[in-house]
Order: C-alpha cells, then sequence, then structure tokens
C-alpha cells in the first residue's frame, strides 16, 4: 500500500510492504528526479538497537540491521491536523516494543519535524542502545556534496563542503563499512560541530539540524547500493548513553528537522521558517532592544560602581537599551572559581550593587546581570551546603572541569536554589535581563540514578529546559540570553526558549566577522547577538567595521566607547541609530548569501538579509589585495549605503550586481538593495 503525505513542496511517500514493514520511499523535494531502483528491504522509517538484539549487517560501526529493518511490523497510523499543520504517527511493533515514529509538518513549509518514541510492551525490561530521530534511505548520488558545519570557541559557524570521497567515504563494488559521522559528546552541544548538516546534489537539497543541548549523533553510509542519513541523539557507542525500559515506559528521542530546497539558499530558508515556527513570538524576538554588555573589551569580569559610572554614561548616550553587567559581580578574588554563590561582592559597590542598577535605570536603560547557574566554583563559598547528589558524580567522584563543579537540574533542591536565585535578583534588584552563559564540558554525562552516563546527562538537559520554562512562566517579561563560551552550546533545544544567543566570545572584531557573516545558517538574525566593541584610539575603519558587524543581527555593544574621542563616539552612535532604523525587518527578513555561505579566510565576506521589497547587505573587506568586489545580485534598481554615511560614494549599481569599493583592508560598509 503507497501513502503519499506530500505537501508544502516536498515529496514524501512510504509504502506498507507485502511483509506488514514501513519503509520511506521517498523524501525529497517536488519534482527531484529519483533515478535510481531502492532495495526497500534497508528502507525502514526508525531504527532501534535493542540490547542483545542482533543487528543482522555487516555494518562495522554503522547503525545498520537493527530492528527497525526486520522486526518491527506495521499497526496502524494518524494523520490528523494541528495548530502547526499536519502530524503523521506510524505505530510499529514487534510484540517486545512498540515505536512511534511522529512526523510533524508545518502549514506553508518545507520542513518535517521527526522524532521517535519507544514504549516496552513486554512483561520484562528491555535496553536501548540507539533510537533514530529520523531514517531516509535512497539518497540521490548524482556528484553529491556534504555540507559540515565546524564549529570552534572564536571560530564558529565555519561550513566546509566535501564530496564524499574527500570524507574517505568510497563506493565499493557491494558496501564500505566506511561512514561519514559527525557527534558530539558532553553539555557544550556545538564545541566542534553545530548539530547541522546538508547533502546537495543537482536541483535538490537536505538540510538539517538536530535539536539536543547535549549529546547527538548523525551519520551517512551506504547500504545495498543505497546511501542513507540517520539523524539521532545520544547513543551507546558514540556516547555512552544505554537507557532501560520496564514494562510499560517510554523514551523519546530528541528531535530532528529535515527541510528541502532546490539548493542549500532555498534550504535554508526553510529552516529559518522552520525556526520561526517553534520560538515564541513576543516582543523580545521582535523589538529588538539594543544591549550594552560590560565584558568584552571594556571591563572584562572586573566590575565596580566607580568604574561602571561612565560606561552606563556612555551607553545610554549611544543608544543601548539594555546594560549588562557581565561577570566578576560576586567575586572577591578570581571570579572563575568562585562561581556559585550569586552575592554581590561588597567592595566592589560601597552603595551597594542595587544603587548601580538603579542608576541603569534613572538612565533610561534596563538592566541585566551575568549568570552561570549550572555550575558550583570549586572555591564557591556556599559548595559544603549541597550534597554529592546534586552534581554530576562518576565513578564515585564529583565531575570536575577548569574549576567547576556540574549542578544536576534533576535535584529539587539544585531547582529550589537556581530559581530562588533568579527571584532575588529579579525582584531585589529589578534585573530584566539575564546572560546565561556555561564555561565547562562536563563530559558524558552523571552516574547518579541513571542507567547510563549518557542517560544522566540527557535527563539532565531535559530538566534544564523545564526549569528555563518555569523561569519564563514566572517572569514572561525576562529576557534570557544563552551564551557557552559565545557560540558552543548554539542549537534549537535552548534556542526554541532563549530569545538571544551569543554567537561568539571573539575578541578581535576582524575575525569576529567571519562568524556574524555566516550566523544566520545557525541562529535567526532576530536571536543572534554579535559583539560590536570598538575601543579608544582604533582608527576609523576600525570603528566603523565594527558596527557593521551585528548591523543585520543584534547588536551586542561594548569596549571602550567610554573613553572615545568626540568623533569616533558619533560613528558609534550613528550606528546605534542606523540599525533601529532597520531593525523591524529583521524578524521577517531570510539570509541571503549572493556570494556563497561566507567561510573562515575569504578575502571578501558578503551577507544579506532579504525582505519582500528590499535586501540589506554587509560587506567586509578581509585581507583581499583587490580593492573593490561586485558582488552578483538578480535584483534591484536602487542602491544606498546605510552606514556609513562618510562612505556614501563606496557602493554603485552596475550590470550584473553591485560594485563595492573598500579603498583599505579591514573595513566595511552596509547598503540596502531596493
Amino acid at each position: 500500500m503507497i501513502l503519499d503525505f506530500s505537501q508544502n513542496g516536498m515529496t514524501v511517500i512510504f509504502e506498507i510492504t507485502d511483509d506488514n514493514r514501513v519503509i520511506l520511499k521517498e523524501f525529497s523535494k517536488n519534482g527531484a528526479e529519483q533515478t535510481k531502483e531502492k532495495n526497500y528491504k534497508w528502507c525502514a522509517i526508525a531504527d532501534v538497537h535493542r540490547t542483545g538484539e542482533n543487528p543482522d549487517d555487516h555494518h562495522g560501526g554503522k547503525h545498520t540491521g537493527t530492528s527497525g529493518s526486520f522486526s518491527l511490523r506495521y499497526v496502524e497510523h494518524k494523520y490528523t491536523e494541528n495548530q502547526d499543520g499536519n502530524k503523521l504517527e506510524f505505530l510499529l511493533s514487534n510484540g517486545v516494543m512498540n515505536v512511534t515514529v511522529h512526523y510533524q509538518f508545518y502549514n506553508g513549509i518545507s520542513a518535517v519535524r521527526c522524532w521517535s518514541v519507544v514504549t516496552n510492551c513486554s512483561s520484562a525490561s528491555i535496553g536501548l542502545e540507539y533510537v533514530s530521530s529520523f531514517a531516509y534511505t535512497g539518497l540521490e548520488e548524482e556528484n553529491p556534496t556534504v555540507y559540515i558545519p565546524h564549529n570552534a570557541w572564536d571560530r564558529e559557524v565555519d561550513w566546509r563542503m566535501y564530496a564524499p570521497e574527500e570524507l574517505g567515504l568510497f563506493r565499493t563494488p557491494r558496501f564500505s563499512h566506511k561512514r561519514i559521522m559527525i557527534s558530539n559528546t558532553g553539555t557544550w552541544a556545538t564545541k566542534e560541530y553545530l548539530p547541522m548538516g546538508a547533502y546537495c546534489v543537482k536541483d535538490h537539497a537536505l538540510l538539517w539540524q538536530i535539536e539536543n543541548n547535549g549529546s547527538w549523533q548523525w551519520e551517512i553510509s551506504d547500504i545495498a547500493d543505497m546511501m542513507y542519513l540517520k539523524l539521532s541523539g545520544p547513543t551507546e557507542q558514540e556516547n555512552q548513553w544505554y537507557k532501560e525500559l520496564m514494562p510499560g515506559e517510554s523514551f523519546e528521542s530528541v528531535k530532528a528537522c529535515i527541510t528541502v530546497g532546490d539548493t542549500f539558499t532555498s534550504a535554508l530558508k526553510e529552516m529559518t521558517l522552520y525556526r520561526r515556527e517553534i520560538i515564541e513570538d513576543n516582543d523580545a524576538n521582535r523589538k529588538l532592544p539594543v544591549i550594552f554588555n560590560d565584558y568584552m573589551n571594556c571591563l572584562m569580569a572586573d566590575p565596580t560602581t566607580e568604574k561602571m559610572i561612565p560606561v552606563i554614561d556612555r551607553a545610554a548616550e549611544a543608544g543601548a537599551d539594555y546594560y549588562c553587567m557581565d561577570a566578576g559581580w560576586y567575586a572577591d578574588g578570581t571570579w572563575w572559581e568562585t562561581v556559585g554563590e550569586w552575592m554581590p561582592c561588597a567592595w566592589r559597590f560601597p552603595g551597594g550593587i542595587k544603587e548601580v542598577f538603579d542608576y541603569i535605570k534613572a538612565k533610561g536603560m534596563v538592566p541585566g546581570i551575568w549568570l552561570e547557574i549550572e555550575v558550583m566554583g570549586i572555591n564557591c563559598p556556599i559548595l559544603d551546603q549541597f550534597d554529592d547528589a546534586c552534581f554530576f558524580m562518576r565513578h564515585g567522584k564529583k565531575v570536575i572541569d577548569h574549576g567547576r563543579y556540574q549542578l544536576d537540574f534533576r535535584n529539587q533542591k539544585v531547582r529550589d536554589f537556581a530559581t530562588g536565585v533568579v527571584d532575588r535578583l529579579v525582584s531585589e534588584y529589578g534585573v530584566g535581563y539575564f546572560k546565561i552563559d556555561y564555561n565547562i564540558e562536563s563530559g558524558a554525562g552523571t552516574e547518579v540514578d541513571a542507567d547510563s552516563f549518557g542517560d544522566g546527562l540527557l535527563e539532565h538537559n531535559r530538566a534544564y529546559l523545564s526549569w528555563i520554562d518555569e523561569i519564563k512562566e514566572k517572569y514572561p517579561e525576562l529576557i534570557l540570553e544563552n551564551c557557552g563560551s559565545g557560540g558552543l552550546r548554539m542549537e534549537y533545544a535552548l534556542l526554541s526558549k532563549h530569545h538571544i544567543q551569543s554567537t561568539s566570545d571573539q575578541e578581535d572584531y576582524r575575525y569576529t566577522a567571519y562568524v556574524a557573516s555566516a550566523s544566520g545558517t545557525a541562529v535567526l538574525p532576530e536571536q543572534g547577538a554579535v559583539w560590536a566593541y570598538p575601543k579608544k584610539g582604533e582608527e576609523r575603519d576600525a570603528v566603523i567595521f565594527n558596527m557593521v558587524n551585528p548591523m543585520l543581527q543584534r547588536i551586542h555593544l561594548s569596549g571602550t566607547i567610554h573613553e572615545m574621542d568626540d568623533r569616533s563616539f558619533e560613528l558609534v552612535k550613528e550606528g546605534v541609530t542606523c540599525y533601529k532604523a532597520i531593525r523591524n525587518l529583521i524578524p521577517d527578513a531570510i539570509p541571503y548569501y549572493p556570494m556563497g555561505i561566507p567561510q573562515h579566510g575569504d578575502g571578501w565576506l558578503c551577507s544579506g538579509l532579504k525582505n519582500e521589497d528590499s535586501i540589506r547587505l554587509a560587506v567586509w573587506r578581509m585581507d583581499s589585495g583587490e580593492e573593490s568586489i561586485t558582488i552578483p545580485l538578480e535584483q534591484g534598481d536602487e542602491v544606498r549605503v546605510l552606514y556609513p554615511s562618510v562612505y556614501s560614494s563606496y557602493a554603485e549599481k552596475t550590470e550584473g550586481g553591485v560594485k563595492v569599493s573598500l579603498p583599505n583592508k579591514y573595513n566595511a560598509i552596509l547598503l540596502e538593495i531596493k
């Protein structure tokens, strides 16, 4: 029986075979040519590896040959409508476990959100070692390109494109044990890669993201002369995850989203629309207030009342709407190992910390503060008030990394303490913004009340998300920033619940441009916070470059603007004014890359936002020896320089595009094309 659920520009076709198995025959863009016969034995919609079960395939490390391919049989399916779109559920069973595979479609978007739920329907416990969130076998193979987003501290969002052979995946006469496998283990979910990827052939692209604030895995390889894609959360093999289900218990996999398009760029448009569906549509994500944060190239975690007053004055004069006091406000000594009590250091604020926050409010700004709420430093004054059950434990010892212990948000005492900290800072000091940072890697997980380290980690991940939900329900006006040493937790389990994402801790404004120009692929422009931190004594070009960096996302202003001369400061104010004039367009715009996805090392960078009747383009000259570049544009009659005004003659419309001339290296400009 053929079941065709094609919609929203996607071809999605299932088949219930004669032996009652469910296969995904086709998952592609409408009109994509299917050129190859498929061995449907291997095209199961879910892969579940159960402990003690024979993975009946010569698979090596690949997640093939599981019960999804052999023992799970069709029971029923449901197709319903909800507020997001249409929802498809397949119920499969082998008598020991039931597996429900979920496909959520979205109105008008070429996107599907997928996950699986495994239920023990036997009378004995069963162990889970792998559960797919999405599985599709039969990818088109005409000269494919695999897009992999490398990610690292200070070098976030670095997409690289590979032929499978460049990653060691060669097609052999039968099949390969080699796979393209990207994974993360631990609490920095994006420390090496973003949980994303793409598979592109001529006129057809699949783009995906895995939504988990911990461990995850995806792989591409071949089986039965076909290429496959599998997405999952943590696994035993890669991430030390094992889950034991008692009779009647269920486990839900992490969610993943897959979008389709003609090209990577068109699939990215669909992913952008999907991301807007899963975040809150509220003022914080639409008004885009300008935030001043006093950390980066400014106070650098050494705040005092005396130091902050002139910074607050200049931030208000520049046009900031929020002022966030960053790290160090609690520290009597070094700020790193003393985190965790969250009480202000008395000598830093002789008149009390509330005096500073009241001053921020008197200047017309909303006060914010930095927290690293998930950790407790080894020198935290209240460490002895928390027993071992409050922390991640492995092999009978508290997990420690870089001077901090990892708190376990499954523990009610931990949650109550964290809520109490927020309550105090909001009620006593009037805080309206929290920068929630996270600066350690706690590893595979915890053994406390867990079937495996990875099981403890996943349950903590989910408990932390539920705590964030509680805080948001209690304080709906709060703005929450997600930060993980910059962009090391840049994924949509957290981002669906936070308003803002810190994209990098990069301290050099020139390298920040690489991150800023590409981050629209990883995070919504209305959520992506980019530093602008011009400093005293910098040349005019450097100030302008700094201010262009965040123009198409969220401005996080910093630097030593309180020590700048008037000429440089006027460029800062002009930049903020320009941003405020265009920020209302950002929440409806689509990331636009007329020169391709920017990569670290490019001599020129260009990224844009496309609205219905206009485009805004940020253009950076990096270390290129060429003084001008022509940016290809398919449309546009009028070109206008938005910032800076002194560069009004540096761009012109030409046949086939826009010519931008920047006479010096490391300079930048913001344009509008109508």
